[in-house]
């Protein structure tokens, strides 16, 4: 393609190239979105990519995502909720359910796109072992994660869209990458919504209602890694003495 890849475009080009501009970036969003959700809902049998990342979202002379490399993708009946297989595809894009039971659907394409939506935002790679470096998460969706905690949106935003009046769209695409990576399969929309979502449909009780269940969830593992914590220090004690 003659504009390579949305990863080529966000950490490997020239310096005579232009960055990727946020309006590209939304752009990109919908293309790909679209792409998926015609290959999940209007292919018979649907095509079940299993491999989405901004590597593979290519882009032509006009910057339109086009959806490639299909070398992991599968073909599942209408009738089926899932096709199992080996666990295959790139680290810090694979679904939950995916990695540990290695069922593949729709849902886990969601997954993912949910997760290039983040490389969009941030200009990040998915998984970088570098972040561990500054005592940051190795996995994208969980630094993202941290800095909304601490409500550093700054931080999150990719340098090369510093000094873009973007602060509310930034924030509703991180919204829908939200939605597109919760844990639960079933609670992930279609990519038919996705689309939908991305040229305007409103998502505001679906983001409260996300955000309730990511405050309970960030309680549990919170008490969970204090009991752990405790165990360590009774477990250890011995090396005092």
């Amino acid at each position: 393609m003659v504009n390579g890849s949305v990863a080529s475009c966000l950490r490997e080009r020239p310096e005579s190239q232009a960055p990727l501009d946020w309006a590209i970036r939304k752009r990109i969003a919908l293309g790909a979105a679209r792409g998926l959700a015609y290959l999940h809902d209007h292919c018979d049998p649907k095509i079940i990519h299993r491999d989405v990342k901004a590597a593979n979202i290519l882009l032509d002379e006009e910057f339109e995502a086009v959806v490639g490399d299909f070398w992991l993708a599968k073909l599942m009946d209408s009738k089926d909720t899932h096709v199992t297989t080996a666990v295959r595809g790139t680290i810090g894009f694979i679904a939950p359910e995916y990695l540990s039971t290695g069922k593949s659907s729709e849902k886990t394409d969601v997954f993912s796109y949910g997760v290039m939506l983040l490389e969009l935002i941030t200009g990040q790679r998915a998984f970088d072992l570098a972040r561990s470096a500054n005592d940051d998460d190795v996995m994208l969706l969980d630094w993202v994660k941290r800095l909304l905690k601490y409500k550093r949106l700054e931080t999150l935003v990719d340098a090369d869209l510093k000094g873009n009046d973007i602060g509310h769209e930034v924030v509703q695409l991180i919204q829908v990458a939200l939605f597109c990576t919760q844990g639960t399969p079933t609670k992930r929309p279609k990519m038919s919504e996705v689309v939908r979502i991305l040229e305007g449909d409103r998502l505001d009780e679906r983001w409260k209602e996300w955000q309730k269940e990511e405050m309970f969830r960030q309680e549990i593992n919170h008490n969970h890694e204090s009991n752990v914590d405790g165990i360590l220090v009774d477990s250890t004690s011995y090396l005092r003495s």
